[in-house]
């Protein structure tokens, strides 16, 4: 094992598990931080999924440095910390305190924090973060219902987050090709910071980046910043030529489409959907607080679609989960839903069901515990940054298709049947 990394939701992780096995490193997708038993030899990476995005900042720090303690022992010489390409967070965190920590226990001067993923539109220039023509704070993300991104400056953002000095990389660097990003760095270190926030507006620049980063113990970023880094492992000899795609056989059964994502993106799709004549329910969290909504209501109206892929969602315009959190409070009103999600797929798994596609970091989160879901092999990519898996179990090995709430074109929970063969 060369490359250990540890993403702060589910999606997340499987997104940098998709963009490093499609580079050529044999990668394997862990639940939680890897048992002591695990075996790692069977993988160039490992990519573990945490569900600390949005937890106490003390306790992401606490799981995450877990994650890389198990990763190290298991010879990981490269540690990614990986975020969403839209830099979801607070003023308190998680992303800084987890990078201030990781930075402490590798005993590393600098390390570099770039969310760009341009093949999703998300690009970093002047320090500021961009959504396809739109600042950050432009975007539908200043109304994201846990991390509202009022702020596209990034240097200002992570600053809040971290006692640890933030500075810049412009893409002035980062145009000029590896040799002048390592200059750059080496010029962070000389100004006393710790973090530099790197431009980078196309893949090339990450690919270049990933090469000034090659002696970084630690990388922090969307799951773009991993474009460069088997290279590099190629470079010193240590990772064999990219290979051909593996194919790809998802276990048979019936299908279900889970969305508790509010992102306007996961909301387009779930219209088209539903437009191009989908069956889908709707769940209300006051409904389901009230009793009137259950996963066995829920479950029985799934078993009883005959034709097509049904849909369950919970997405709501903003108004929407507005007056539910007022009603519920606001993390009650999200955890109602996912656990009701959670059950609805354990349920469908008994009934025969397993091909699940998920939208929605803290719903797959959710969904994958529910069905004990422990590691997963990647498959073949939906759309940027959105593959199918399959996971370890055996004879309950199910097909799972974790969209971040963002991600996907409009026509995503349609065509992403046609790849699950």
């Amino acid at each position: 094992m060369l490359l250990g990394a540890i993403a702060d939701d589910l999606t997340g992780a499987t997104d940098l598990a998709l963009t490093l096995s499609r580079e050529g490193m044999k990668t394997v997708q862990v639940v939680g931080a890897p048992p002591e038993d695990f075996d790692f030899s069977a993988a160039d990476a490992v990519v573990v999924a945490l569900k600390s995005r949005t937890i106490i900042a003390d306790e992401a720090v606490r799981l995450s440095l877990d994650a890389a303690r198990r990763l190290i022992a298991g010879g990981a010489e490269q540690i990614i910390f990986k975020y969403c390409s839209t830099f979801d967070s607070t003023p308190e965190g998680n992303i800084g305190p987890v990078a201030e920590a990781l930075v402490d226990m590798l005993g590393e001067k600098l390390t570099l924090a770039c969310p760009a993923f341009p093949a999703n539109g998300r690009t970093v220039y002047r320090g500021h973060l961009f959504v396809g023509d739109l600042l950050l704070s432009d975007s539908t993300m200043k109304d994201h219902p846990l991390t509202p991104m009022r702020d596209a400056n990034l240097v200002r953002v992570l600053q809040q987050q971290t006692k640890l000095q933030v500075g810049l990389v412009t893409r002035d660097a980062v145009a000029k090709g590896a040799a002048a990003v390592r200059e750059a760095f080496d010029a962070a270190i000389g100004k006393g910071d710790r973090i530099v926030i790197v431009d980078a507006i196309a893949d090339q620049d990450l690919r270049e980046i990933g090469h000034a980063a090659a002696d970084m113990k630690l990388i922090t970023g969307g799951s773009g910043i991993a474009l460069g880094l088997p290279e590099n492992f190629r470079r010193a000899g240590k990772l064999a030529p990219v290979e051909a795609t593996r194919s790809f056989s998802a276990p048979a059964g019936d299908a279900i489409i889970l969305a508790g994502s509010c992102s306007a993106a996961t909301r387009r799709q779930i219209k088209t959907a539903i437009d191009a004549g989908t069956a889908a329910i709707k769940l209300d969290p006051l409904e389901i607080a009230a009793g009137k909504t259950s996963a066995e209501t829920v479950i029985d109206w799934v078993a009883a679609q005959t034709e097509g892929i049904p849909m369950v969602y919970s997405s709501a315009d903003p108004e929407e989960v507005r007056q539910a959190q007022q009603a519920l409070g606001r993390e009650k009103a999200g955890e109602i839903v996912e656990h009701l999600l959670a059950n609805v797929a354990i349920g469908l798994r008994d009934r025969g069901y397993r091909r699940f596609l998920v939208a929605g970091g803290e719903t797959s989160g959710a969904v994958v515990q529910g069905l004990g879901v422990e590691a997963m092999l990647i498959g073949p990519e939906i759309d940027p940054g959105v593959p199918w898996t399959v996971s370890l179990e055996g004879d309950r090995s199910v097909a799972l298709a974790l969209k971040s709430g963002n991600f996907g074109r409009d026509d995503f929970f349609l065509k992403a049947w046609r790849v699950a063969r």
